[in-house]
């Protein structure tokens, strides 16, 4: 069965056919209006989404198929107590295909252990959101004619910021990649994923300021700083409207640098950069479109399993992570990883005692 659940998994010659047939629904949507004729998604929404969630229901249409499914746990029977791996059984045998976002880092991967039909990870807390990676490449490709040999600046929260880390694993499929990674030091990148630039020989420069490198950049990916994944509220209050991107800043920018943003914004781009003609951020949401159109033509026609693997159910290393998969479903299995030489949580990637 065929997952996506982490932009890492996926090789360049599959990412290279997904972007070939989202060119394709782009300059002729016509001839695809049947591909997902009597097909079903789930769209399990256990957290707040205005892009993602329509960006997946809208593609879902444009196939031809159709949708159910909630945007409030609360109106679910997690509510009830209901466990993950109950209602992944039981969705998965109405639907062809389950796109789930989620608080809980891990939970899609979890989900993927007991569905029937294949499960697209939509966004799993602070971890990864491959979907929006994948809007991210086709939006640089379609504009830059290319995804090789950029200098790429990411700014904001970097610590919580799952489309950063999802887009950091995407590039080391490509060649010649820069990373700039701008953040406040107690919002840098994981150590995970620190680990994994490193030992992906990627080349990246951590710095606190935004100004002195913009000049370099052909891609800047702003993001803003996530009330919701702070767990310290005093952190937030020190770290909201560090980074502001302004017409004033851009004036040092490339004439062909990108300025994406994931949004929502909050105040990290002023209006004033909408219309300049670097800003694709809006552009950069209907590309997400047709990039997830691509996906669920492939993914919602794959045949479905009559029974899932048997998932044993061992003793389980404690997961550091407070808001990982596992702090909250007892039953999942012993899953372990290595990041550089040290025991991770297979779901999560974090830390293991």
């Amino acid at each position: 069965m065929r997952h996506l659940i982490d932009f890492g998994d996926l090789p360049r010659e599959e990412w290279d056919a997904l972007y070939t047939r989202a060119s394709q629904i782009m300059d002729a949507p016509e001839q695809f209006v049947d591909v997902c004729r009597g097909r079903v998604m789930a769209s399990l929404f256990y957290e707040p989404s205005t892009r993602t969630n329509f960006s997946f229901q809208t593609a879902m249409l444009r196939l031809g198929g159709t949708v159910f499914g909630f945007a409030d746990p609360n109106s679910s029977s997690t509510a009830k107590g209901e466990t993950l791996k109950d209602t992944i059984k039981m969705v998965s045998g109405y639907a062809d295909v389950v796109v789930m976002r989620t608080p809980w880092e891990g939970a899609a991967r979890a989900a993927a252990l007991y569905s029937h039909v294949p499960v697209v990870n939509a966004g799993d807390g602070g971890h990864m959101h491959p979907t929006q990676t994948m809007a991210d490449l086709t939006t640089i490709t379609r504009l830059l004619g290319k995804a090789d040999g950029l200098s790429i600046g990411l700014c904001g929260d970097l610590k919580n910021g799952r489309t950063v880390h999802s887009l950091i694993k995407a590039m080391a499929k490509f060649q010649d990649v820069r990373f700039f990674l701008i953040s406040p030091r107690e919002l840098a990148v994981p150590d995970y994923m620190r680990v994994f630039l490193q030992e992906n020989h990627m080349r990246f420069t951590e710095v606190t300021g935004l100004e002195a490198v913009i000049p370099q950049l052909d891609m800047l990916y702003m993001t803003r700083i996530q009330r919701e994944r702070f767990v310290d509220p005093l952190e937030y209050e020190r770290n909201k409207g560090v980074y502001v991107l302004t017409r004033r800043k851009l004036e040092r920018a490339k004439k062909h640098m990108l300025v994406m943003h994931p949004l929502p914004r909050v105040d990290e781009i002023t209006v004033d950069v909408d219309d300049d003609p670097r800003a694709v951020y809006f552009e950069q949401a209907r590309y997400g479109m047709f990039a997830r159109m691509a996906l669920l033509a492939d993914l919602a026609n794959q045949p479905r399993l009559d029974r899932t693997p048997a998932v044993e159910i061992g003793v389980r290393p404690v997961c550091r992570n407070p808001r990982c998969i596992t702090q909250t479903q007892p039953y999942l299995p012993p899953l372990v990883k290595q990041n550089g030489g040290v025991d991770c949580c297979a779901f999560c990637d974090g830390a293991l005692e």
